[in-house]
């Protein structure tokens, strides 16, 4: 028996130690000098002394955590001022949850030392708990996990009818404070991650990594209403990533943003980037080596990535094959007519010219762009009149005026697109005028 209790007294003692490794940081002092610079601001009807005690209380006396946050959603005194003026009863209502990190901490901690187990490696990055005005709920900055607290600890009961509507479905939809353990977990698994690269699908993976590992460590269903649309939708959904994910251009339909496309869903990147980790978590037989592998990816290596990809069968072929598929449907530019002659030396006469580009199919007349050639701006070739397209979509003209002795570029953009939305392949514009006599 007694040997029994030492035992157990020696297995108590390494776990003791061992969770005193895994505490994480939480910093919330911010919040305190939040509350007291806005207290002071709202009894001072001087606009320069509210300023001044902005500065004073609540930015000197602030964490780095608060600066990097400021930094990375470059918010201003006067956004902070103004939200303080407009939203009156926002921060009546509000302020008790703020002032509850101490009581969500033990889940926070609780969930890194989770993911700790799934995936030992694991560095530590304090959480610092700020104020910010409404632009993020949380991000990172060099190896800290910033949370804006006037998002991240709402709740229903928190009144938001002066708020941007934009604003009221986060709010009343969410009730984020049930939420703060995972996205804590969230933003703690992107501290450990490489940086990102400008792909969209890889964008994709990079947050649909850190939302599937802290819903898988932490036991609990994303939050985010894109995940659960996308499971039901998953054709739909798959089809228009995969029209869209060559192009960079597009982010801002999939991610971090409000879904301009017909499925007027916002951040159903989460879900491509979610499910793809997802399919390839369930068909590891070693899953922390696959926990291990998602965390680690190298962005800055399309061939490791891509491989991870194909080797899910999330898309219904290779990347590779996808892009081919894909270039082979892109319309074109079939031809171009100018309203003047082209010499025999290859240059058109200086003035006013009418140009004409005509495609190999008919364009959606919502959607046009141009931008620099190879040459950069000093060479652009500057649209002074928009003619605009044909009825049938099949051309497009504008005019522009020529100088004597340049060398003008222009190039006609992905932004045109067809009926399909399915994006031009780009056609340089690369005119000559001679020399004045």
């Amino acid at each position: 028996m007694k040997k029994n209790v030492i035992i157990c007294l020696g297995l108590l003692s390494l776990s003791v130690s061992y969770g005193q490794k895994l505490k994480t940081e939480i910093i919330s002092s911010d919040i305190d000098h939040f509350w007291e610079a806005y207290d002071a601001i709202v009894a001072t009807p001087d606009s320069v002394g509210q300023y001044e005690l902005l500065q004073k209380l609540y930015f000197d006396s602030g964490t780095e955590g608060l600066e990097a946050i400021r930094q990375r959603r470059r918010y201003t005194a006067k956004e902070y001022i103004d939200a303080i003026k407009k939203y009156p009863d926002f921060w009546k209502t509000i302020r008790k949850n703020t002032l509850s990190v101490k009581k969500v901490s033990p889940e926070i901690q609780k969930n890194i030392a989770r993911l700790k187990k799934a995936y030992p490696e694991l560095q530590p990055a304090p959480i610092y708990f700020t104020v910010g005005v409404f632009r993020t709920n949380g991000t990172i900055s060099n190896g800290k996990v910033l949370i804006g607290s006037e998002m991240a600890l709402s709740d229903r009961n928190v009144n938001t009818d002066a708020l941007p509507k934009y604003l009221h479905s986060y709010y009343k939809d969410l009730n984020p404070i049930d939420d703060i353990g995972l996205l804590c977990t969230h933003e703690y698994v992107h501290t450990q991650q490489k940086e990102m690269v400008d792909n969209l699908l890889y964008y994709c993976l990079y947050e649909g990594v850190a939302e599937f590992i802290s819903t898988k460590v932490t036991g609990k269903p994303s939050y985010t209403p894109a995940i659960a649309f996308g499971k039901k939708n998953e054709d739909r959904v798959k089809a228009l990533f995969v029209r869209d994910m060559q192009h960079i251009e597009t982010t801002y339909n999939w991610l971090w943003g409000t879904n301009q496309n017909e499925l007027k869903e916002r951040d159903l990147g989460y879900y491509i980037g979610y499910a793809i980790c997802e399919k390839y978590y369930d068909q590891a037989t070693d899953k922390k080596q696959a926990i291990k592998t998602l965390i680690e990816l190298d962005y800055s290596n399309p061939e490791q990535v891509d491989a991870l990809v194909n080797s899910t069968g999330f898309f219904s072929g290779t990347l590779a094959q996808l892009k081919a598929d894909y270039e082979r449907i892109r319309p074109t530019v079939i031809d171009m007519k100018l309203s003047e002659a082209v010499g025999e030396n290859g240059v058109v006469p200086s003035g006013p010219l009418t140009v004409t580009l005509t495609f190999s199919e008919e364009m959606d007349k919502k959607f046009r762009g141009f931008d620099f050639g190879p040459l950069g701006e000093s060479h652009v070739l500057r649209i002074s009149k928009v003619i605009g397209f044909s009825d049938d979509g099949r051309s497009f003209r504008f005019e522009t005026e020529l100088q004597p002795g340049n060398h003008y570029q222009s190039t006609a953009t992905v932004n045109f697109r067809n009926k399909d939305g399915i994006r031009l392949k780009p056609f340089l514009i690369d005119l000559k005028t001679a020399k004045k006599d």
